[in-house]
Order: structure tokens, then sequence, then C-alpha cells
């Protein structure tokens, strides 16, 4: 089969594309046959062996992906051939096969196309998670999501949108703002040449927003939690930005805010149990049309350098996909 492989830790320059041998399932495991596979940011620092994960080289990364089991090893009762189906992992989807154990793969619904079911779970599992557990989003309150045509910005968009809190873009372009305001977005501010304090100040009377979704880290982050009103929560999602933040903690004293780590990866597999139940509200969410998944950028795995480049470059928009087959 062919997979994208990682030998030696860098940028996407360092990957190649190779033939290995198909994998064949172990006790516990599925092999699934991968129809698309999900880029997200995490890949980008993993290949760079600047993740809290470190798979041994040589590995095959990418995170997530859609396709369909063609066998199934020992002891695995739940699952059958020709099962369509969503995994996940910290690698191993950026190929033609992905083994998996079959804790790591939830089935994918009927209505969802595999192109669509690849980019879900990493970006709306995140931002459910962010939303519904770490900051409880109430509806009728104030969310500023930065970032927010990205990958999991504009996941948060969508999920704020359909929990009923009034959702606030910031970008850094107004196609991106456009993008974000017809996921649900209703209100807008260009950070590349507005004061993202002093507009979103302005947008909510003075009050500040009540939760803040940042991916995005660097200078922004300051400007947002100045930002936030009374009891205001900080989601700390990521640092798209490249620079993690010093904050200057009287901040969150002076208005009784709340910084909020999200660390989604291990929360899932620290509570299996609520994760499941927080697929399966997603699902239904996706189902009554309330969330409608965004796929912009769809790349032939041949293209991974043009992919991880849109990626690091800040330049995608919704949710980039490697089509691996038809």
């Amino acid at each position: 089969m062919r997979a994208l492989l990682c030998r030696t830790l860098g940028d996407a320059g360092s990957l190649k594309i190779e033939e290995i041998e198909d994998p064949l399932p172990g006790p516990g495991e599925v092999v699934v046959d991968v129809h698309a596979s999900g880029l997200n940011f995490p890949d980008t620092l993993i290949i760079a062996g600047k993740y809290q994960l470190r798979p041994e080289l040589p590995f095959v990364p990418g995170g997530e992906a859609a396709g369909v089991i063609s066998a199934i090893g020992e002891g695995v009762g739940d699952w059958r051939e020709g099962d369509r189906v969503i995994l996940s992992g910290a690698f191993g989807a950026f190929a033609e096969k992905a083994a998996k154990k079959a804790e790591d793969i939830i089935a994918l619904p009927d209505s969802m196309d595999f192109t669509t079911g690849a980019g879900f779970l990493a970006t709306y599992g995140t931002s459910y998670y962010a939303l519904k557990q770490r900051a409880q989003l109430k509806a009728g309150e104030t969310l500023l999501v930065l970032g927010a045509a990205g990958g999991v910005g504009l996941a948060a968009v969508d999920i704020g949108a359909a929990l009923g809190a009034r959702v606030i873009a910031a970008a850094s372009s107004d196609e991106k703002l456009d993008l974000a305001c017809r996921a649900g977005a209703v209100e807008r501010v260009n950070y590349t040449n507005e004061d993202l304090k002093e507009r979103v100040k302005a947008l909510t009377d003075g009050r500040g927003a009540d939760v803040v979704y940042d991916p995005v880290g660097g200078d922004l982050s300051e400007q947002a939690l100045r930002a936030t009103g009374w009891d205001g929560r900080f989601l700390v999602i990521g640092f798209a930005a490249g620079t993690i933040p010093k904050i200057p903690l009287n901040l969150c004293l002076l208005k009784n805010n709340s910084i909020v780590g999200v660390f989604y990866g291990a929360w899932l597999a620290r509570d299996p149990n609520a994760h499941a139940a927080n697929v399966a509200e997603l699902f239904a969410l996706f189902e009554e049309g309330k969330l409608v998944p965004r796929v912009t950028q769809v790349f032939a795995l041949e293209d991974y350098i043009d992919a991880f480049a849109t990626l690091t470059g800040r330049g995608a928009m919704g949710k980039v996909i490697f089509k691996i087959r038809d």
C-alpha cells in the first residue's frame, strides 16, 4: 500500500510517499481501507517532534480518517467487514490502509460521507468538549472565537451557534470572516486592521465576551483576555501563531476570569464514556442539520507539501482533507 512516511523529524519536506506492506490486524484490532484523512495542526507538530506524543521512527502521520473495515483481528466482536467507520489516534491515517484498536474507531453515520467524516472528530470533538465541559457555555452568552475560519475555530463557531450563543468571529481576513459568518457568527472582527479588544468591547456594549476560544496564541491572547467580561472563561486550545503567550495574571483577578486548558486527546482517554456521549450528541446535531461541517480544501496524498503549507501558513479555511481513494 501507499503511505506517507516520516523517517526523519522535521517539516513536510522530510516526509515521503512509499510503498509498504499492508497492515494485518492483531488481537483486538481492525484494518480500515482509508478513503479520506483529515490534516490537523497537531500533525505538523508530531512530524517535527514538538508534540506531547512522540511515536518511534519511522511512522505514518495522521490522526483521523474515514473508511471501510476490510479485516478483523481475533477478539473483535462488535465490528464486521464492510462497516463504515471513523478512526482516530495520534498517527497512522495518511495511508491507504490503517490498523487500529477496536476502541479507536466509531461508526460513521450513513448520512455522512467519507470526506466529511475524515475531518469531523478532531475539530468538532475538541470544540464541543471545550465549549460544553470546559467553558460550560450557555445559550445567550457571547462567544469570541479566534482563528474563526480554521479547522477547530470554524467548528467552534458552528457549535456555539447551535448551542444558542452569540458568536463573534475573529480572523485575519474578510474572506475568512465571510466563511465564519456563513457558519453562524453574527459579528466579526478583522484583527489585521482592527483592535481586537476595543472592537469586542464595542460589540458587547462594554461588557466583554463571556467565553473566548483561542487556538491561535501569540499576541492575540492577551488582547482577547482583556476583552472578556466578568466571570469570563478563556479557553486555551493551541498556539497556531507559534508563540506561547505570557499572560499577566492580574487580568484574571480584576474580572474574576478563568483561564481553562483544553487537552482533548488526554481527556477522551481518561473519560471514554463522556467522550462517547459527546460524539453521540454531535452526530445528533449533525443529523438535525444544526451542524454543517465545511470541507473547503481537498488534496491528493501526493500534494502533501502543499496541504501542510496551507495549514502552517495559516491559509486554511475550514477543514483540510487528503483524498486517499474514491
